[in-house]
């Protein structure tokens, strides 16, 4: 039996923006994870059951893909991805029987915090070992990367790093649909082994003296479908989203070098200017960022002294706050705020290792 698990993630600053290859985000993992098991196969083929899904779904293998196709699209293609690895080096698609278990989720809704990252990851991770596949940190991150650009490539792919590497990091995306051809035209191992122009991450050191608190909104958004929605929008590539990435990336400068610095009242300044740069960005698409819920947890995070902001594309799921660490009353009544307001606040602290068993 394998056994792999991966955290969640929120994103820090730089949402949107990050989905230009190169350009930097803040994210940090969470100690809420996905976990996945692979044991030895009943009977042929490859079998999936998850406790958000299908449960004991039977797929075969055909022509290097899993049909019937099941759902659980993240999972099937982290397995595919591993699948075709192993074709190159001139090995058969595995079989066996995975069980996916996610404490990303509320009876069955997600909380917004990477669980299609998470999954992705896991997968990978458990599928690799189970195949005997020794793999760096950097190949399971390629890999998982591979998988998620094959389903839509506008992704950043920054939640399969927080998963992978885990604690705070900043992260620069490469050319998704690059790096899919690439892996089409000369192959996965090519893939593993060949530059990524624009990708990179780093690990940064956690914030000296403030707390981070996380807020569900209770409404559940897809990161996806706000993504393409603004890839379709004409104002794509106009002065106004130049400026927009051009400024945010600057924000996110400023905030890298805070944490590194441990200058907390200036991290707090960047996550302030974070939530001004999205505001700017919903006022001039209409893109739905900013709910009432998310608007008021960040209002009652200034209210007590704090900065917030939505984590991740908005639209729904979560928001955070940065506030003073010892300001114990504060944090209690922004609690008290956010629970009057429809925000349920989440007992998630930042989880300092990737994927792991």
């Amino acid at each position: 039996m394998i056994r792999r698990r991966a955290p969640g993630k929120l994103f820090v600053a730089g949402e949107y923006a990050v989905v230009e290859p190169g350009n930097p985000a803040i994210l940090v993992a969470v100690d809420r994870y996905v976990t996945v098991t692979v044991t030895d196969p009943v009977e042929a083929g490859v079998e999936i059951s998850s406790d958000l899904g299908p449960r004991g779904a039977r797929l075969r293998w055909r022509d290097g893909r899993l049909a019937p196709h099941a759902g659980l699209t993240h999972v099937l293609s982290a397995i595919e991805t591993v699948a075709r690895l192993l074709a190159e080096r001139g090995l058969p698609a595995p079989e066996f029987s995975l069980l996916v278990e996610s404490g990303l989720h509320d009876n069955g809704t997600k909380y917004g915090l990477g669980s299609s990252g998470a999954v992705t990851v896991a997968t990978l991770a458990a599928v690799a070992a189970y195949c005997r596949l020794t793999l760096s940190d950097e190949e399971r991150f390629r890999l998982a990367l591979l998988a998620t650009a094959e389903l839509d490539p506008k992704g950043s792919g920054g939640d399969l790093a927080a998963s992978t590497w885990g604690g705070w990091i900043a992260y620069r995306a490469p050319d998704r649909s690059a790096v899919r051809e690439l892996a089409r035209d000369q192959g996965v191992e090519e893939a593993l082994r060949a530059p990524w122009p624009g990708f990179d991450v780093r690990p940064l050191p956690p914030p000296k003296e403030l707390a981070l608190e996380v807020g569900w909104t209770g409404t559940p958004a897809s990161t996806a479908s706000l993504v393409s929605d603004l890839h379709r929008r004409p104002w794509r590539g106009t002065p106004a989203h130049q400026r927009f990435v051009r400024t945010t990336a600057d924000c996110v400068h400023a905030a890298i070098e805070a944490l590194e610095r441990g200058d907390g009242p200036e991290l707090t300044a960047r996550i302030r200017q974070a939530r001004q740069e999205l505001a700017r960005l919903d006022d001039e698409v209409a893109l739905g960022v900013f709910t009432p819920r998310l608007t008021a947890l960040c209002e009652a995070a200034e209210a007590v002294g704090g900065a917030a902001k939505p984590s991740g594309a908005g639209g729904g799921d979560c928001g955070i706050a940065l506030l003073d660490a010892g300001a114990t009353r504060d944090i209690a009544r922004l609690r008290e705020r956010w629970a009057s307001a429809g925000i349920v606040p989440l007992p998630i602290r930042p989880a300092a290792e990737g994927n792991q068993r």
